[in-house]
């Protein structure tokens, strides 16, 4: 009687026995589970940012970059879409350096979202900076330099040729600050520039809205008073 009495708690005392070591065994095959998903689960590297297939410009690289760029780029057809239009330019092949730095410029896309900055009245309109903080990172980007004047080839400051600048910096060799550009909105031309600064093109379609832009209202320091932008310069056949 007291056999039989003993073999149910045996028996009981066994089953439970079990049912802890299943409990231990499942609890550690989660553990388990948790342990390799996170050992596999890994952060991604952040990826190194491509290096530019462009070198950074100066004035002691820029001239020798653009006598290569200019024989692969023979591009000469451009169009600046402006808040008022239009306005088409043909580049000149003869001024290569000044050719090849705007095609430059205008496939680096430097020029989308700067401004027609100076406009005086009846004379020129000039264009290619802001007072943007985000252009001049892209002009830092592209790097500093300057070029110097071509203006051997005959060709004038009449209205609407596209001509470049001289730097800021007064320098007596009218070195031309390669960002910026005017062109000339005055009937009868400006030829006393012809030997100051170089005529690397000229408008071809749109001297309407040059006109447009010219008549604009600008403050003392020909800045115009409502921004004229430029929204897109591009390439055209």
């Amino acid at each position: 009687m007291r056999f039989l009495l003993l073999f149910p708690m045996a028996f009981g005392i066994g089953l439970l026995f079990m049912s802890c070591e299943d409990k231990q065994t499942s609890k550690k095959t989660n553990t388990t589970v948790i342990k390799d998903s996170i050992a596999i689960t890994t952060d991604p590297k952040p990826k190194k940012p491509k290096p530019s297939e462009y070198p950074k410009l100066t004035d002691q690289n820029a001239m020798e970059f653009f006598l290569e760029y200019e024989k692969e780029n023979p591009e000469n057809k451009i169009q600046i879409i402006t808040d008022f239009g239009s306005i088409d330019i043909e580049l000149y092949d003869k001024t290569k350096f000044h050719r090849a730095n705007f095609v430059y410029l205008t496939k680096r896309q430097y020029f989308d979202g700067t401004q027609f900055y100076r406009v005086v009245k009846d004379f020129v309109i000039q264009g290619g900076s802001s007072d943007d903080y985000n252009i001049a990172k892209r002009r830092q980007k592209i790097g500093k330099y300057l070029l110097p004047p071509d203006t051997k080839h005959g060709y004038t400051h009449k209205r609407g040729a596209v001509s470049m600048p001289s730097s800021e910096i007064d320098n007596a060799y009218k070195l031309a600050s390669p960002f910026q550009f005017f062109i000339i909105q005055r009937p009868g031309g400006a030829d006393y520039l012809d030997d100051d600064y170089t005529v690397f093109g000229e408008v071809t379609s749109g001297m309407d809205v040059v006109d447009k832009i010219n008549a604009v209202k600008t403050d003392d320091g020909d800045w115009p008073l409502q921004n004229v932008y430029i929204r897109k310069v591009e390439l055209i056949e």
